[in-house]
Formats: structure tokens, sequence, C-alpha cells
């Protein structure tokens, strides 16, 4: 949440980065509920002070009868006050981030500036393949009876690619262990309230977040749901920041409105498993947090040497809670061109495609949840927090099967994951074992 006195202060500023974010909130609206908000607390502070002040004497039959009257007039401004609460989380929560200095204005999410790129685009001297079918040769994912067990938009990765994904796994934990982040496992829920605190928004037919109906839980779609909960309500001290986690857990989104993207195969499903960074730390520090976690980001996909381009999102693309954003997008031959057409692969055609994603949100999310440290002068402030994907699974095997197959469908293992695979260097059709004949009755 952005500080409700900044806002008060700053109705301009804050209008002008509402709009240029292109959110959805009436800022007149939201200060003049807070102010009907602020009046009802008022009155029901001072009736709470006044019934105080006479419960310290032996009170008068008179007293007693005018704080029965007193009493009844809280009761009644308090239920006034709940649809008031509502009203203004409501539109508070709805109210984006400050944007950093360097981030493009923009009204088009397309306009995300290009800061660096590792690699040329990966080009052939035959005819590409795109992950689906590289996957059906080799019989590495399997649709259909995922389709019959789930529905649509899940998947069983088999044979290789099972490997494939637990090795993804520990190294991206070995990476980020080298430069300092706790190992986590996390559960798969969090309370709705944690969600709204971060800056998720849980209700409404845009949601991409499952609910678990009867209950206050949903499912998450990334673990900077519940690392961003996992200091929920403390005080932290000054000595004990930076704290850096790295996060494994499975992803659920349901991918509302996200017919007109591409999502071919597994690049949009509704289950994947994820690998999150996060930090907390000190608000001087918080820049230079978000430069570290994007460079450990770099140094998984260089590792891999699969070519990528860093993105700065600009103020159209960015997420409410961020401040700055940058992506890493992956190359990946199979996907179409920006235009929709089909990528002449024979030639290097495709696309880049975000594969990770880290973002800066500053005291945005600690103040949702109630996350400060204390200071050495006894002070308490809010701590910045940060994420930060080390590997999406399922697009990190897209752009491994699709820039390293090769011309008779096999996939090269690229050489810093082959360790974690047994020493496997290459994918290949499995060998099909010949079924034994039927026993005689």
């Amino acid at each position: 949440m952005l500080d409700i006195k900044f806002i008060r202060e700053n109705i301009e500023l804050v209008k002008t980065n509402s709009k240029n974010r292109l959110a959805q909130v009436d800022i007149d609206q939201l200060l003049a509920v807070d102010e009907k908000r602020r009046a009802l607390e008022l009155k029901i502070d001072d009736l709470r002070a006044k019934r105080n002040a006479v419960s310290k004497n032996k009170p008068t039959p008179e007293e007693i009868a005018e704080m029965k009257s007193v009493g009844v007039e809280i009761e009644k401004l308090e239920a006034e006050l709940v649809p008031v609460l509502a009203d203004f989380r409501e539109l508070w929560l709805a109210v984006p981030n400050l944007t950093h200095p360097a981030v493009v204005v923009s009204s088009r999410e397309s306009d995300n500036p290009v800061l660096s790129t590792f690699l040329e685009p990966t080009k052939f001297d035959f005819l590409a393949k795109d992950h689906v079918e590289l996957a059906e040769l080799n019989d590495l994912i399997d649709f259909d009876r995922a389709t019959k067990v789930s529905g649509a938009k899940f998947y069983y990765l088999k044979n290789a690619a099972a490997r494939l994904e637990f090795g993804l796994i520990q190294y991206a934990l070995d990476v980020a262990e080298r430069h300092g982040f706790t190992p986590f496992s996390t559960p798969d829920l969090a309370k709705r309230e944690v969600l709204e605190g971060l800056g998720f928004n849980p209700r409404g037919d845009s949601t991409q977040v499952y609910n678990i109906e009867g209950t206050d839980l949903s499912l998450v779609g990334t673990a900077e749901i519940t690392m961003g909960g996992y200091h929920k309500d403390e005080v932290l001290t000054e000595a004990e920041l930076p704290k850096k986690y790295v996060a494994v857990s499975h992803c659920f989104r349901t991918e509302a409105g996200s017919y007109s993207k591409f999502s071919k195969g597994i690049f949009r499903v509704h289950q994947f498993t994820k690998i999150e960074m996060f930090q907390y730390v000190l608000p001087a520090n918080s820049e230079t947090a978000h430069q570290e976690i994007l460079a450990v980001e770099r140094e998984i996909f260089e590792g891999l040497k699969i070519p990528f381009r860093v993105v700065d999102h600009c103020t159209a693309d960015l997420g409410g809670p961020a401040i700055r954003t940058f992506d890493l997008e992956a190359w990946m031959p199979g996907k179409p061109n920006e235009d929709g057409t089909m990528p002449a692969r024979q030639q290097g055609g495709g696309d880049w495609a975000e594969i990770t994603s880290t973002s800066n949100c500053t005291d945005y999310q600690a103040r949702g949840l109630n996350i400060k440290y204390k200071k050495a002068d006894g002070t308490k402030e809010y701590v910045h927090m940060l994420n930060g994907t080390a590997i999406a699974i399922g697009r990190a095997i897209i752009a491994i099967l699709e820039n390293f197959q090769t011309k008779t469908g096999t996939v090269i293992i690229p050489e810093v994951l082959r360790p974690y695979l047994g020493g496997l260097s290459e994918i290949s059709p499995p060998e099909v074992k010949p079924q034994g004949e039927a026993k005689p009755k």
C-alpha cells in the first residue's frame, strides 16, 4: 500500500502516477472515503475516552444512564464504520506504488526498453521444431492424459523432461545459495489477507487466483506470496537485514483473460513449478538488492547459454506493487512473431518471451503486511521488499528444447545441467521396450 498520508499531501502526483500506470482508481473518491473514515473514528475515540473517564470514578446514576446512551452511540457508529472501512481498503489497495524516475512513461506495454542482450538469437540450417513437436518426438510431455485427469492447460512431464525439472531446480538453488540466499520449500496455499497485503487481487472476474471455496485460503501463483508473508506483523532488527531467501513452490494461475496471448504447449498453463528469490532489506539498499537479484537471474541463464535480453518495464507494464521491474526474455525459436505469424524457423525465426522477472516493491508490500525493522535509535520503519524469478521451470524447458535441438529432433543438454542429470548429455526418444507375448491362461 502507498502511505495514505503521502497520498493526502501529494494528490496530483499520485493521480498522475496512477494514470501513467493505467491504474483503475479514483483518488478523489478515496480521499472522500478517507475523510469520512477518519471523522467516524474520531467520534468513536472521543466517546470511548468520555466513557473511560467516567469509569475511573464511581459513577452517579445519571452518569450510568448517560454512559449507556454513549455505548449505544458507539455501537451505532462502529456499525456505520464497517462498510466505510471496506470501501476505503478496496480503493486504497488499488493505488499503485510510485514509479522509479528511470522508468519510461508509456501507455503501451510493448514499449519496454531493452537494456542488454546475451548471445544472438539461435539460427538453424534445418527446419526447426517447436517445443510441442520436440516433446512429442522425444516422449517428454503428455497433454491428453493431463486433460483427461485435470482439464485443459495441465500437463505431465515424463522421461527426460521430468528429470530436467528437478535438475533445473537444484541448479537454480545452487546458484542462489552461492549468493547467500537461504533455500525454502513453501506452502502452496496462503490466506487472502496475505495476497491482498502484497498487492495481489484474489477477487473478481479478472483475478488470476484460484480461491478455495468455504475458506479464506488461495492457491499461490508464486512463492513471492508465501515468502512475502513470512515475516507478516514482525519487527526485524536492523542488524539482521538483509534477509535473502530462495523458495521452491508450485504456482497456480487461472490465466483469466489470457486467451489472446501466446499459450501453446506449456508456455501458459494453470500449474507450474517456480524457484523465486526474495529479499527484505534496509530502504537505502533496495536498489542495490534489485541489481543483485537481476545479476543472479543473468548468471543462471548465462550458465545455460540460452540467448536472452534484459528489458525494463515501462509504466503501462508495471504491476501495482513495483516501483521498477526488469525481465529476462529468452529467445524461443518456436514462438510466433509479434504480428502473430508463425516464424520462419529455418532462418532462426521466433520471438522473445519472458522467462524471469524481478521487482523492487520498496515499502509498498511491507506496509500492507505490517513488516518493520527497528533502527539503532529505537525508531521503527517499514522494510523494503524485493522479488525475482530464479527459474520458471516450464519456460526454461521450452527454451532448452527449442534452442538446443538438432536436425534429427534430439536435444543437447546444456553442459552446466549435466551433473544434475547423472551425466545425461542428450535427450532422444526413449527405447521402445518390446511387449512380451501374452501368457496362455
